[in-house]
């Protein structure tokens, strides 16, 4: 059997992030070129981040569209929160079978929101005595 390479999304975890992606619709009119499957864009935003080479050197020979494509696949489902969802979805699988180990968890201020928040800072005031006078 064959090695899967780790940017191929398995079939079982495709069926998960499938849903969450938004449907875009075909144009009628003017259909212009066919989009790129979902699931290929995926694997080239995931060999991207995976080898960290730059978005334009996506090899096209791989079959996952160009690397803008990619990329703005990405920051369509980043502003979708597709992946705020499937994070969601993952831990809650993850949780139900009983694989966290809650006992490791941390909670990181970064992350929690103050909900009465911070005082105002007080503006900084100048040391000098004004402005400079101009050379000019």
């Amino acid at each position: 059997m064959a090695q899967r390479r780790p940017w191929e999304v398995e079939d079982g975890l495709w069926e998960l992030i499938e849903p969450l992606l938004p449907k875009v619709e075909r144009r009628f009119r003017n259909p212009g070129r066919r989009r790129l499957d979902d699931r290929k864009a995926l694997c080239g935003i995931l060999f991207v981040l995976y080898t960290g080479i730059p978005w334009e050197f996506l090899p096209q020979e791989m079959g996952y569209g160009s690397g803008m494509t990619c990329w703005r696949r990405l920051r369509d489902w980043h502003d979708a929160q597709v992946w705020q969802r499937l994070h969601e979805l993952l831990l809650a699988k993850l949780n139900a079978a009983g694989l966290i180990d809650w006992s490791r968890a941390a909670v990181d201020g970064s992350h929690v929101r103050a909900l009465k928040g911070a005082r105002k800072p007080v503006p900084v005031r100048s040391i000098g005595p004004g402005r400079a006078r101009s050379i000019m």
